[in-house]
Formats: structure tokens, sequence, C-alpha cells
């Protein structure tokens, strides 16, 4: 566990740096005149993103994987790290569990555990992109040619059984959503009938819909491409949309950065979602080619930034509340450290939003005055917002400055003392 007077000592580095930096942003933002940066501090402060328990151990490709010292071996472990995490950040209160990755066998004592570490428990994952004993009957039945598309009538009601046992556990645990994303679809033509695929995917995302307790949510998350590489069966927001439509009213759509082809306007599909009420949440992450699964805003943090003011319009001048979580491969990083830098992205591009002057963006909107619009949205995008990031995360016990402050605890070192050298995360 992190320790909290030591991460009070090491902030006193940068205490007087940071109010002097806090001190320039605030003047800059009184002269704009729109919010206060005490204002922003706040909202940064309510605003917390999941960790998900896949991304505290390394990824890896098709060709590799190289794990590091220290990797979680249970999911009470993956909780420690996500504590960790929340203690240098202030803003990861939740982790998200992948079953049967994540598949406790005393649920009531898990959610002590993680209560006790303050950590709750956020969307719940299904898995039907795997053979696994516990879904499949031990070899029995297949996901090979997919779940709730198969044309086996057992393998969709093993699909339809594991996802409701999902929600059974998620219950126990206090969470209350279920995020399912698909492999179904098609690698040859001919294989399969698309509309026969999609129809039976819809059937069944209805039944486990109707599982759902009341105050339940359950997400369908699209992607275009992989395994399925000539049809996927849920490819794109359309398809996300028809199928939370079908599956009932507590269905909405997921929106991970990395699940669209090259050049997609991803905030125009989120405005789109948003419209209908149909916008459930987001799998943070930055691509370059697929889906990478790269830090987030690394590669397109203008896109993160104009992401996020959809949502502020969307949600009236705040953020709604959907599901925010981070979905990432850490290939070669140190996972928090990856997580960490996130998590600070993510922040940078809600806070930028925060700070738009929209008076002025509507009003060059309604005289089709590009020019001014860009240069609006840029003033905010340009603007260093980090002195507000850090003096949030301050302000609630954090580190100013995490990454470095992560370094200086040695925590990996920690960990690989007390894991070992070569432990490996479950499910990776």
């Amino acid at each position: 566990m992190i320790d909290f007077e030591r991460v009070a000592d090491l902030n006193g580095s940068f205490v007087s740096s940071l109010a002097r930096d806090m001190e320039h942003v605030t003047l800059q933002l009184d002269r704009s005149g729109q919010v206060s940066a005490d204002d922003v501090v706040d909202a940064l402060s309510r605003f917390s993103v999941a960790a998900p328990s896949w991304a505290l151990g390394t990824g890896g490709t098709r060709f590799g994987r190289f794990p590091i010292g220290g990797e979680p071996r249970s999911t009470e472990e993956k909780i420690d790290d996500v504590a960790a995490l929340n203690a240098l950040t202030a803003s990861n209160r939740s982790i998200s569990l992948h079953v049967p990755w994540d598949d406790p066998t005393d649920p009531d004592g898990l959610r002590e555990y993680a209560a006790d570490r303050k950590i709750e428990f956020d969307a719940m994952n299904s898995n039907t992109f795997q053979d696994n004993p516990s879904t499949t009957g031990g070899g029995a039945l297949t996901f090979k040619f997919g779940s709730l598309a198969n044309s086996d009538p057992a393998v969709r009601n093993a699909a339809i059984d594991h996802n409701k046992y999902v929600i059974d556990l998620g219950i126990r645990l206090g969470s209350h959503a279920l995020t399912v994303w698909l492999a179904d679809g098609i690698n040859h033509p001919g294989q399969a009938n698309h509309r026969t695929q999609f129809e039976r995917v819809a059937e069944g995302l209805a039944e486990i819909h109707d599982h759902l307790p009341d105050d339940w949510r359950i997400y369908t998350e699209h992607k275009p491409f992989e395994p399925a590489f000539y049809a996927t069966v849920n490819n794109d927001w359309g398809s996300s949309l028809l199928l939370a439509q079908a599956a009932g009213p507590k269905a909405s759509c997921l929106v991970d950065l990395g699940h669209h082809l090259p050049n997609t306007n991803i905030e125009h599909v989120v405005s789109r979602l948003a419209m209908l009420d149909r916008l459930g949440g987001f799998h943070f992450n930055d691509s370059k080619y697929g889906d990478d699964d790269l830090t987030a805003g690394s590669i397109q943090p203008f896109q993160l930034f104009l992401i996020f003011c959809e949502l502020i319009q969307a949600g009236g001048g705040r953020l709604p509340p959907l599901a925010y979580l981070i979905d990432q491969s850490h290939n070669i990083k140190d996972p928090l450290e990856d997580l960490i830098q996130s998590t600070e992205a993510v922040s940078i591009a809600y806070a930028q939003a925060l700070i738009v002057d929209w008076d002025t963006l509507r009003e060059s909107q309604d005289r089709d005055d590009a020019a001014l619009a860009q240069e609006t949205l840029q003033s905010a995008f340009r603007t260093d917002v980090r002195p507000m990031v850090a003096e949030a995360r301050r302000r609630a016990g954090g580190a100013i400055a995490p990454l470095w402050t992560y370094r200086a605890l040695a925590y990996r070192a920690a960990l690989t003392d007390d894991r070992g050298s070569t432990s490996t995360a479950t499910g990776l």
C-alpha cells in the first residue's frame, strides 16, 4: 500500500511551484470571465475514471508478451494496485472486473476487502470470446464460431447463462452495470447469414437485459474488426444502437476510443448517441492504426478534448453520469505508470472542456464564423490546465506529481520483492 505520509512529504517539493502555477491559471481564467479555477478544481475533484483489472499486468501482441515483475496474482492484488493508483491520482476510485479472469469464490469477502481500501466495483465485463470450463462446460461447447450469434442453441444459451452469472456476481460486489463485448461475426464470405446472426444477438441481449435489477445498466460495445475480420456483428455505433434498442430501456452504448476505423469522427459518434439518450460510457485509450490500446491522449489529445466538449454540452454544462473507464494494453510500460499517465490525460481533457467560452462558440456557430469557432476551441485546448489537475489531486490527498512520486516510492520494486519477478496477472 502507498504510504500517505510519504506522499505528503514528497509533495513538499512541488507545493511552492504549484502555488505559482495556480496563481497564473487563476488570473487567466479570471480575465476570461467564464469559469473560476476553483470551480474547475472542484469538478475535477469529483471525477473518477475506473481502472480495468485486466490492465494491471503487462499486455502483449500476437508475437509475444514480456511480463514485468510484481504483477498481481489474484483479484485481491489487483485491488491493491488500484488502491495504490488511487492514492496517487485521487481519481481512480473503482475497478472493473472481467469474468472469468476475475471470478472470486467469496464475493462478499472481496467486496469487504475492496471497501477497506476505499475501492468500489465499476461495470462488470463478461467473456464469451474464449472457451472457459466454467462457461462452456470444459469443452462440450465452444465459442469458436461465436456466442450469442452461434448457430447452436446450446452455445447461445451458455453465453446467456454466463452473462446472467456475471450480473449475479456483480450484484454481490455492489456493481451496477454489465458491459458486453462480443467477438461474434464472420471470417469468410458465406460462412453465416449476416441478418440471422444479428437477430440472434439481439434476442440474446434482450434476455440478458431482462435479468438486470432495476438499478442496473447494460452496455453494448462495438468494434469494427477482430477476431471476426470479414464481418463483425456489432461493428459500429449504429449496430450498437440497434442492439441496445432491441435489448431494452436499460441498455445503452459504450464507446471504446480504439474501436473505430482510422479517421472516424468519434466526437460525432458521441454526439449522436447522446442525442438519443443511449450513450452509456467510455473505454479511454488511443490508437494510431486500429485497436492499439495506447495511452489515452498520447496520439490524439485534441480528439479527446472534443469528446469531452460533447459530453459537457450533453450534460448541460457538467459531465453526465456515465461509465468512465480506462481500457489499455501496457506492452512495454509499467502498467501503473501508464494508468497514471492516462488518468492525467483524461482529467486534462475534462478541464480543458470546462473552460471553453461556450457563449462565444455558439455565437460564432450561429454566424457561420468558422475562424472564431476554431479560435475559441483552440484557446481552451492550448491553456495549460495541468496546475488545476494537480491541485485537485493535492486537495484530495493525492500526489502533485504522481508519476515522479510513484518512482520515488519504488512501488514496483516493492511489488517485485513481494510477488516475485515471474508473477503473471490472471487473464493475460
